[in-house]
């Protein structure tokens, strides 16, 4: 597990290391090019270890870009410096970037040497690895329980990548989401669609771009609406229902996220549903209210029977009474346990 990707250190790493270990190097951090670990920067020490650390780190942050930042504290163990190993995982990158380095980090930490790595610091915004970021981390996770490799692998991929059911029909949610971008021309029909100039809009993820493309808005009636949702790809729908309940005009605008099956790929499976949620709130954030939100693998379900019943759920009013159970069979007369006092007139008769 701890050489996953086949990425390894290469040879101007390696001699880096070198000069880490005899402690002629502060900080330095560590990229994936060409499919191999290489030394992206290094500095010397100037200061004591805290007075660097900011003056060092900060400069090394890309906003984009994952990467690796080992930085040497002032302690020694076993007559070797002490190291935290820093890794940069930016909410903003690349999700495929973001597993790459997940999956890298255990063989890093392994060319490196585990044994000199006293403590770890995962970052997702500047602030996590900032020093006081660093601080913090030490206070809410004082005295952590070592991991084998496995494990901090298993962990770091939990921070930096969704883990989901690929089924259509689960309800399980997702830990975080990824944001993809969405396109200026699908947010303004969203947003036109909120103000009911449209009906009905259609959303895809290009897997390739990595962002949320309007497929088409205009008008659908109901009966046209299921011909819409393709029977070979993912799709998200809005649709703004326009009905009757009770007697009262409505207008309630629908989410629907289509997946048919296993007719589409693992990894667009898994992108359509971890994209879903903070597509949601983009929703939501632009002034669209969502009255329900339904999934769905079968363009054939979208009948006006289905979305009512979604919507406006029946209840039962008609409960059965609560039947008072018999009692024992052949249970015969009640027997007088209380003998009643007569009065004086009725004993002298």
């Amino acid at each position: 597990m701890s050489h996953q990707t086949g990425i390894k250190a290469n040879e101007a790493l390696k001699k880096i290391f070198a000069k880490c270990r005899d402690g002629k190097i502060r900080v330095l951090k560590v990229s994936i090019e060409n499919e191999e670990l290489s030394p992206s920067t290094s500095a010397k020490p100037v200061g004591k270890w805290r007075d660097d650390y900011d003056k060092m780190i900060k400069p090394l942050i890309e906003e984009n870009q994952p990467a690796y930042i080992l930085y040497r504290l002032d302690t020694k163990s076993d007559s070797a410096y002490d190291w935290l190993f820093i890794s940069w995982s930016p909410d903003t990158a690349p999700i495929r970037q973001k597993m790459l380095y997940a999956s890298t980090k255990a063989t890093l930490k392994q060319e490196f040497g585990s044994a000199s790595i006293k403590d770890e610091l995962h970052g997702t915004v500047p602030e996590d690895i900032s020093l006081e970021g660093y601080h913090k981390h030490k206070r809410n996770d004082a005295a952590p329980a070592p991991l084998t490799s496995a494990e901090e692998e298993l962990a770091e991929l939990k921070k930096t990548t969704v883990h989901t059911d690929y089924s259509v029909e689960t309800r399980h949610q997702t830990l975080s989401g990824v944001a993809f971008p969405v396109t200026e021309e699908a947010e303004q029909a969203i947003t036109d669609l909120g103000k009911g100039l449209y009906e009905y809009v259609q959303l895809k993820i290009d897997i390739e771009e990595e962002k949320i493309h309007l497929v088409m808005a205009g008008e659908v009636s109901l009966d046209k609406l299921p011909t819409k949702v393709p029977s070979d790809s993912a799709r998200y729908h809005l649709y703004n229902f326009k009905h009757t309940h009770e007697g009262d005009y409505m207008e309630c605008i629908v989410f629907i996220y289509s997946m048919p099956g296993y007719s589409c790929s693992i990894k667009e499976r898994m992108l359509y549903s971890s994209c879903k949620a903070p597509l949601l709130d983009l929703i939501q954030s632009l002034g669209v209210h969502i009255a329900k939100k339904l999934e769905i693998d079968d363009g054939t379900e979208l009948t006006e029977g289905f979305l009512q019943e979604e919507l406006h759920p029946k209840i039962n009013l008609h409960r059965p009474k609560f039947a008072k159970p018999k009692g024992p069979p052949n249970r015969g007369a009640k027997r007088i346990t209380k003998v009643q006092e007569l009065g004086p007139s009725e004993q002298e008769v």
